[in-house]
């Protein structure tokens, strides 16, 4: 059966395209570079990550770029012999303005390089590329609309005016034509992600709407001429569980239509799964995939029936499910990050780490604070499981309070955890416990163990455990490392516990002020800061991922 979520942990606004026998999926990413996630799939069941195709400065550069900014709701598309992606870098979060600009970057394959972005426009986010059967190409985004009293955690419908049509010509790389409305929602409001496809002369339209929280949907509409006027489905919303609080798949909405080679129909979806006893959705927004039928109406329904997405639905094909491994272990002994990693908004990678300083290991460059938007040594990958183990090994050899590294898990600059090495003026070297538990707007760090507890010179392993909503840090020191970290922990039973039993629900969307303040996902992983401006680097050996069943 194909199990949702199909891709656990932060992956938002799925994007499906099918090009013969293989199925892709684009996802947000957000502040994280590089930019858009692309999973490949040949049986809609087993899904790999293959490629995140901005990867270099001319693609995308989101220094500055706000919390919960830079990539959102990509469409990913195939015609012409080539892949056209489209994308938005938002600039903007908080006030009337978005500042939201739109690109396109074209490939001969997902997995090849991508071009140059090609400047589109800024009218509005979550853009999308229609390829019609007559050849011409139609581009899709929704209008913003700053005239109103819609600020960023409180969304109001008034900013979502709309979703605009307008012709892209191929050959100038420019959109030709009026631009017209088509589509001004239902009375959900807060229109946006808008996808088309066409089928049986109808032109069908997908778009978002009731905000990415619990009142999340996709609902559907249809026209026999492109720009309208479209009517609404019969049930107004193809898929949503915003009427059905007990359904284990919450937040659902923002997805595409998808067919098999045989003309089987499915739909992706966004969707959370919450924690009791606050109902907050420790993974963000997860990936689902549903199957539907249509009806003699001419309308596509969930083949489940209603519109709540189920957890598990039958795939084309009878096909062996490949559970993802308990236990990820990664070294750094190649030239190249693990595939599961990221890091935050900057390009230019030789100033935040590097895989070659020190052989075997991930130097990271302290460089600005946790709190930064602009440049940040934070390299970190998706809480995938709501109960995990994390570890790592560290040499680090501070010489003042300003430099401090670690393991930190991470949602954003209001949301975050981090066990770090630091120096104390009075204990020497330390480990030390930051906390940012979410507290809008004032946001500022706490330190539950004070200055922090005396450590001995040498490579110092670090840990974290996440049970559902609760956290708690472990460190140990490593015998005969003498700083070069390459010593032995004598076991288990060395790890020593650290600070109290932490908030871990705090590290969700829902977290800080509510589910429309930010809508991203929670990381763990390895950060280091110095914010005396001298760069001091910290060296990492080895990263694990464990999920406790």
């Amino acid at each position: 059966m194909i199990k949702n979520p199909i891709l656990p942990g932060f992956n938002p606004d799925p994007s499906i395209c099918r090009v013969g026998e293989d199925y892709y999926i684009a996802t947000s990413t957000f502040e994280w570079f590089p930019g858009v996630q692309i999973h490949h799939s040949h049986d809609l069941v087993n899904w790999t990550l293959v490629r995140r195709p901005l990867e270099r400065k001319a693609q995308l550069d989101m220094r500055g770029n706000p919390d919960s900014c830079g990539v959102w709701a990509p469409c990913l598309s195939h015609a012409d012999g080539q892949f056209f992606l489209v994308y938005t870098d938002v600039k903007r979060f908080d006030g009337n303005f978005k500042d939201a600009h739109n690109y396109i970057v074209t490939a001969p394959s997902v997995e090849a390089e991508w071009s140059d972005p090609v400047y589109v426009n800024s009218s509005g986010f979550d853009p999308s590329l229609f390829h019609d059967d007559d050849g011409r190409k139609w581009f899709l985004n929704m209008q913003w609309n700053h005239r109103t009293e819609s600020y960023g955690g409180s969304p109001k419908h008034p900013a979502f005016d709309g979703i605009l049509l307008q012709e892209w010509d191929p050959v100038s790389q420019k959109l030709i034509g009026p631009v017209k409305n088509i589509f001004a929602g239902s009375p959900l409001g807060l229109v946006e992600g808008p996808h088309l496809f066409k089928r049986n002369g109808w032109y069908y339209l997908t778009t978002a709407e009731g905000g990415t929280g619990y009142g999340h949907a996709v609902t559907m509409a249809r026209s026999l001429t492109i720009d309208g006027p479209y009517e609404m489905h019969p049930d107004t919303h193809l898929i949503t569980s915003k009427d059905h609080p007990d359904a284990p798949l919450q937040r659902a909405g923002h997805g595409q239509y998808v067919e098999t080679p045989d003309g089987g129909a499915y739909h992706t979806h966004l969707c959370g799964r919450p924690l009791a006893p606050k109902r907050r959705c420790t993974l963000g927004r997860e990936t689902g995939l549903q199957k539907c039928v249509w009806r003699n109406d001419g309308w596509l329904y969930l083949e489940s029936g209603g519109p709540v997405p189920a957890v598990e639905v039958a795939p084309p094909e009878p096909v062996e499910r490949i559970e993802r491994p308990e236990v990820i272990w990664r070294d750094f002994d190649d030239p190249v990050l693990p595939p599961e990693f990221q890091w935050l908004r900057s390009p230019e990678t030789d100033r935040l780490f590097s895989l070659a300083a020190r052989p075997g290991h991930l130097r990271l460059y302290g460089r600005e604070s946790l709190g930064s938007w602009f440049e940040q040594s934070l390299v970190a990958r998706r809480q995938e499981d709501h109960c995990f183990r994390a570890e790592t090994r560290i040499a680090f050899s501070p010489d003042t309070y300003q430099q401090v590294a670690g393991l930190t898990h991470y949602y954003n600059r209001h949301k975050l955890y981090a066990l770090g090495v630091t120096l104390h003026e009075r204990l020497g070297r330390v480990v030390t416990i930051l906390s940012c538990a979410g507290d809008y707007p004032d946001s500022r760090l706490s330190f539950p163990v004070g200055p922090g507890v005396a450590a001995p010179d040498g490579s110092i392993d670090l840990a974290m455990e996440v049970v559902d909503n609760d956290l708690q840090f472990f460190w140990r020191a490593v015998a005969g490392g003498a700083g070069e970290g390459e010593g032995q922990a004598a076991g288990n039973d060395d790890w020593r516990p650290i600070g109290p039993v932490l908030d871990a629900g705090v590290i969700s969307d829902e977290g800080g002020r509510g589910e429309h303040g930010s809508f991203t996902g929670a990381f763990v992983g390895m950060f280091a800061f110095d914010v005396s401006g001298r760069g001091t680097p910290a060296d990492f050996e080895r990263f694990t991922y464990r999920r406790l069943l």
